[in-house]
């Protein structure tokens, strides 16, 4: 597959994640890097991943991933913190080098652990997240990696995504649920300094963290940083550079129905899109 001409021909660069949180990183990337061409998948239909096993979150990434290479995809981001968590290593060194070891599969918790280094003075890390991000273990095990002297500790919020994705994440309700795991977090580790948004519908409710969250302690939403990163991986890459297209372009696709697409992208993104519907198997 790998060697065939088709395989070799410049493609746009795949970003995929369960639901629409994913679009924020989208954003920041398209900002960073507006030369390239871009497909965003989103797992509408299916979503949330948070609350799954492992096994199907494995499952369902690996079928997106599968289906963003027949588009033509050789770089793909999961642009989704539960798809990093629970299936990014597995897709990595299980499935690539039998599907094509010239392509290339990354994740947003790595971008995030290389900077954190620089962020905290007390070594003392927190991580606001999905359950399945925080149960994974997966931000403690990459810092740890990278920086063995910074102690994390992480806080589920299982309704701060609803609140994002039912548009509520700016009305006065939606203070209580931010509230109330800022002060659960601070409670198990007050000598938190810096705080990871590990989940890209987080940034939406930015505003209402900033204001519950002390003055001392820096927030860390990921779009950023994961743009920083790629752009630093395609000037490290120059082969993968070379394959990925540039004519500024950009498609999305939905497991969900295209109309509540539409709606719900309209509050991570500025302006309309046209989307078309996909179906994952």
């Amino acid at each position: 597959m790998s060697d065939s001409p088709l395989s070799m021909r410049p493609g746009p660069i795949g970003v995929f994640d369960s639901g629409y949180g994913g679009l924020t990183i989208l954003s920041r990337i398209r900002a960073l890097l507006p030369a390239y061409d871009y497909i965003y998948l989103g797992d509408n239909a299916r979503t949330p991943y948070g609350t799954r096993s492992f096994e199907i979150v494995y499952e369902f990434t690996l079928q997106a991933v599968r289906r963003l290479f027949e588009m033509g995809c050789h770089l793909v981001i999961l642009a989704c913190n539960t798809a990093s968590a629970k299936a990014l290593r597995s897709i990595q060194q299980n499935d690539l080098p039998h599907i094509d070891p010239s392509r290339r599969v990354l994740g947003v918790i790595r971008p995030t652990a290389e900077c954190i280094g620089g962020l905290t003075r007390s070594r003392h890390v927190g991580v606001l997240a999905t359950a399945g991000t925080i149960k994974s273990e997966s931000y403690i095990l990459e810092i740890r990696k990278l920086h063995p002297d910074i102690t994390v500790t992480g806080e589920a919020c299982p309704l701060w995504v609803p609140l994002v994705e039912n548009n509520e994440y700016d009305k006065p309700g939606a203070d209580y649920f931010v509230r109330q795991h800022i002060e659960r977090l601070l409670e198990k580790d007050p000598d938190i300094d810096a705080v990871i948004l590990g989940c890209t519908h987080y940034p939406l409710l930015y505003d209402k963290i900033l204001k519950y969250m002390p003055a001392h302690v820096t927030v860390i939403p990921q779009g950023d940083y994961v743009a920083r990163s790629l752009e630093n991986y395609l000037l490290r890459h120059p082969d993968m550079e070379a394959r990925c297209q540039k004519h500024g372009a950009c498609r999305f696709y939905t497991t969900e129905s295209v109309e509540k697409f539409r709606e719900s992208a309209s509050i991570f993104l500025d302006g309309p899109v046209d989307v078309e519907s996909i179906v994952l198997e």
